[in-house]
């Protein structure tokens, strides 16, 4: 068996992405990585046909493996495609969702020194919150919350969608919870995620936490989600106990793990 595997343009790939895509059947949290540039795309041959493809980081994370799929016939040699994958792009590290079964035995079997980046979080349970004083409402100039600031995904890039067409990044439903004309809270849906799943971001001025507004506020984001025909979806950071527990009031359970790891050095 011969194995070649090469650096391509996105278009090389895009295709088998689709069924990568399809069967995840969870949110990819880096989904828009590769289409964005912001990892290299390596088409995997054996013996000359395509096998399958991987992705390798080259922002945020530099030399790190974030995406490994292959096509049904291929995936009874997933280890030494693995390992060329490995030796092509001069990965040092790789990175697994645990809802991905794949790649997450990749990690197991090639890495060390693993760790919990992110906690993550599907739609569990339908909450019926209330809120007495507090308005749900779209962001609007001058509340000085929502759509006047940028939020960071955790690798340091900026939580925004794409406009079709645009290489302009923005977001999309932004929403505020107004208690007596101070804005208590503020979040919005994020869907620059694979389709149909939006993610869900929040955060809760000081003065006006542990008073049940950011369960009600995530609570109300879900619903708006859902009437926009997405699914909603989240993650936080594994230190975060407040977030965790924001998201579960508000019904979201956890659903699995984003895991990275030091590639170990070849035998």
């Amino acid at each position: 068996m011969k194995i070649t595997v090469e650096r391509v343009e996105y278009a090389e790939i895009e295709s088998m992405r689709g069924l990568y895509r399809e069967e995840a059947r969870c949110q990819i949290i880096h989904d828009s990585a590769l289409r964005r540039s912001l990892a290299d795309a390596y088409l995997i041959l054996s013996d000359g046909r395509r096998a399958g493809y991987g992705g390798v980081w080259n922002k945020h994370y530099p030399d790190r493996i974030m995406e490994y799929y292959l096509l049904p016939e291929a995936r009874q040699m997933a280890a030494p495609l693995f390992r060329e994958l490995i030796s092509a792009s001069g990965a040092a590290d790789t990175e697994a969702q645990t809802n991905m079964p794949l790649m997450l035995t990749m990690l197991y079997d090639y890495a060390e020194e693993i760790r919990v980046e992110n906690i993550l979080f599907e739609d569990a349970t339908t909450t019926r919150l209330c809120c007495d004083g507090a308005k749900f409402r779209q962001s609007q100039p001058g509340d000085g919350k929502g759509e006047n600031e940028w939020v960071l995904e955790p690798d340091g890039s900026v939580a925004v969608s794409l406009s079709p067409g645009s290489s302009s990044p923005t977001r999309r439903n932004d929403r505020v919870l107004d208690v007596g004309g101070s804005i208590a809270a503020w979040g919005g849906v994020l869907f620059h995620y694979n389709p149909p799943y939006g993610d869900v971001y929040m955060q809760v001025d000081e003065a006006h936490r542990r008073k049940g507004y950011g369960s009600y506020l995530v609570q109300e984001l879900k619903r708006v989600c859902y009437e926009g025909g997405h699914r909603p979806a989240a993650r936080c950071n594994p230190d975060n106990i407040a977030s965790r527990l924001t998201l579960q009031r508000a019904g979201f359970g956890v659903c699995g793990r984003m895991l990275a790891g030091k590639l170990r050095p070849p035998s």
